[in-house]
């Protein structure tokens, strides 16, 4: 079942067309820039480059450049369905649901927790309601695997009715990737879906770790909204919230200039003074950059603390799964980090932990209780497989909360 897989940003739309039985992308492209001149739309079939130049066009015309292309191929025609990826669900969504009035109506009430994503999230299903009429929309959220975390996992230590008047609690995201490698992590453990205690980081220029026992989400790093955790490409990751209206009054700048520079001025970025890339930055360091260094050591320092942090809301590690840009292929950082953590009894192979790089999945360490793995992420899959699965009715547990 051929599936349109949608993620629409403030200045871009991300498709793909994707066979959700085995996973075969048609197309993949991006309509990029958009509202500037140099809007263009990218896209890739049958492993040939295209770009399509579209200057001033906003994301109606660069959506509708991408329907023209599906056309052009005979790609249209085939399509079941529109998968849209939706930042996020607040607490009102517990899975990926098809798309009616209400739902969007949940979605648009969201607004206020992810006032960046959640507005161009909804013009995507707007314009795909539009282009492609017939076809069912299916919303899978970033938040809705961590709707099974406890009280005591999303419940921040401040004034109750500011989770009862204001929403304030954590949420978790990069749900739909711990969701997806998690399952893949059980089929290599050859464990049950509803079995084992696993641990997985997703490591890209944003990164967040969840500790997943039994299939469902306990606890998460990422909170109230993407910046809390880890140390990532350019935002910070947790800091002292004192830090905020420290920096306003010594440099005059204003809360919201400061949050913003912890948002996209921070982190490996921030650090290094040189690039949000680890790769650039591991050559850096190499080539003795003093800043670089320190950048990645508190990458991975921060990273192993909130790791093992991860581990008392399961009560065991049975494995410790690594995923997403750095996390699937940087040996280094994989080895610093389970270095780290040798005293939860996790054995660094070096030899295999080499060899795991380019989409390349498997164990990394000696041991086997615990035991480290790489499995390669694939969100736009997850959401072709939920959007198949609500189309075809075969789709289980679809909630509300």
């Amino acid at each position: 079942m051929n599936i349109l897989v949608l993620n629409c940003g403030s200045s871009s739309a991300k498709f793909a067309v994707i066979d959700s039985a085995d996973g075969t992308e048609h197309l993949t492209g991006i309509a990029q820039r958009l509202g500037t001149a140099e809007a263009s739309l990218d896209y890739s079939h049958n492993g040939q480059k295209h770009v399509q130049k579209l200057p001033g066009a906003g994301h109606d015309q660069g959506l509708r450049a991408a329907v023209q292309v599906m056309d052009d191929l005979g790609l249209r025609a085939s399509l079941a369905g529109v998968g849209h990826r939706v930042v996020h669900g607040g607490s009102k969504f517990a899975s990926s649901m098809r798309i009616t009035p209400e739902v969007v109506a949940q979605v648009e009430a969201c607004i206020h927790l992810g006032p960046l994503h959640n507005p161009p999230n909804l013009v995507g299903i707007r314009l795909a309601e539009q282009l492609l009429p017939n076809l069912p929309q299916v919303a899978v959220f970033d938040t809705a695997f961590h709707q099974t975390m406890p009280a005591r996992a999303y419940t921040y230590p401040v004034p109750h009715e500011w989770l009862t008047q204001y929403d304030v609690r954590r949420y978790g995201f990069h749900g739909t990737s711990h969701r997806y490698v998690t399952q893949k992590a059980q089929e290599l453990l050859g464990i049950a879906a509803n079995e084992g205690c696993l641990v997985t980081a997703h490591l890209g220029n944003g990164c967040s770790a969840t500790a997943v026992k039994n299939g469902e989400s306990v606890d998460t790093t990422m909170g109230l909204t993407p910046l809390e955790g880890l140390v990532m490409g350019t935002r910070s990751g947790s800091v002292d919230p004192a830090l905020l209206g420290y920096v306003a009054r010594a440099t005059g700048q204003t809360a919201d200039a400061v949050l913003d520079a912890l948002n996209k001025k921070s982190g490996l970025l921030g650090m290094s003074g040189l690039s949000n890339d680890m790769r650039t930055l591991q050559e850096a360091a190499a080539q003795g950059n003093p800043r670089a260094q320190l950048a990645i050591e508190v990458f991975c320092y921060v990273l192993a603390k909130q790791l093992a942090g991860l581990v008392v809301a399961l009560g065991r590690l049975d494995a410790l799964v690594f995923t997403g840009g750095i996390g699937e292929n940087s040996a280094e950082i994989r080895e610093k980090v389970l270095n780290l953590l040798g005293f939860l009894g996790l054995q660094l192979d070096p030899g295999a932990n080499a060899q795991a790089v380019r989409g390349k999945a498997g164990r990394i360490t000696h041991s086997l209780k615990p035991q480290a793995l790489v499995v390669p992420t694939n969100e736009e899959r997850m959401i072709a497989l939920d959007t198949a699965a609500l189309v075809s009715g075969s789709f289980a547990g679809a909630q509300y909360l």
